[in-house]
């Protein structure tokens, strides 16, 4: 008898505004084409459905892996997400739990996270690249296109109280800046300041008259509407669109998938 495929589990914080959930139901069939092999869910911890523990229990006698869609290891990444995999202990099914998307200590900034943030910059409406402008001379990953034409860039995600949280977001925006080769730095639509237009500003001041706005957002919702909001009153020339299903969002999605299967095998005798 054939083995039954691997179920995986992508599970969003949930969101009352429709985007959220039909960016990551878009999210879950890109990772299906490119993984035919694997059963892909969409679940939310809130508002939208169906929720996790509902769909592992629809899966009796399998093997899945539990996929936080989320960029930092706050809150729901510590507490929600883990709690699940606690409840579904009375459930016969396997269940593994990958690592967030985004950085966590000990792990730097993955790869192909900095590469969907460049692909949404490029394709954000950018003005015309000028002499002199960083983003011009960038050096993108093979086969992404350059962003032209901004002197710095504001990463604005939605934010955290948790300090060690925020400094995951730190390290992607200067992961980002390094790939860039412009200023690049982290805004928060709630919890902590800085906000975008704030960063927006300030970078302004400083003399960077083109200045572009990368979301560190998984999908559309209230946040980031916020976020886009405040960098456009303070004068950002482009707006990048949420990750959603970017190639290489998916990419990094199958890695995390892989890791955690690997992890949970038994040790070789």
């Amino acid at each position: 008898m054939r083995p039954a495929r691997l179920a995986v589990v992508l599970v969003a914080h949930g969101s009352r505004d429709p985007r959220a959930a039909a960016s990551t139901e878009a999210l879950a069939r890109a990772v299906r084409r490119a993984h035919p092999s694997w059963e892909v869910h969409a679940a939310y911890l809130d508002h939208a459905g169906p929720r996790p523990l509902d769909v592992l229990a629809a899966l009796p006698g399998r093997r899945a892996v539990l996929v936080p869609l989320l960029l930092t290891a706050a809150y729901h990444g510590r507490v929600d997400v883990p709690a699940i995999l606690d409840d579904a202990k009375s459930l016969p099914v396997e269940v593994s739990l990958a690592d967030v998307l985004g950085p966590s200590a000990g792990r730097g900034v993955p790869a192909a996270l900095v590469d969907g943030l460049v692909r949404r910059l490029s394709a954000a409406g950018l003005p015309a690249a000028v002499p002199g402008a960083g983003l011009s001379a960038a050096v993108p990953a093979a086969g992404l296109p350059v962003a032209g034409g901004l002197d710095a860039v504001v990463l604005s995600a939605a934010g955290t109280r948790d300090a060690a949280a925020r400094e995951t977001i730190t390290w992607a925006a200067d992961a980002l800046s390094a790939r860039l080769s412009v200023p690049c730095v982290a805004a928060y639509a709630s919890a902590s300041p800085p906000d975008a237009g704030t960063a927006v500003r300030r970078l302004r001041a400083a003399g960077a008259a083109r200045v572009g706005l990368a979301g560190y957002f998984l999908a559309p919702g209230f946040l980031y509407d916020a976020a886009v909001r405040s960098a456009r009153e303070a004068g950002v020339v482009a707006v990048a669109d949420p990750l959603g299903d970017a190639p290489e969002l998916v990419r990094l999605v199958a890695s995390r998938v892989v890791a955690a299967v690997g992890r949970s095998l038994p040790a070789a005798a």
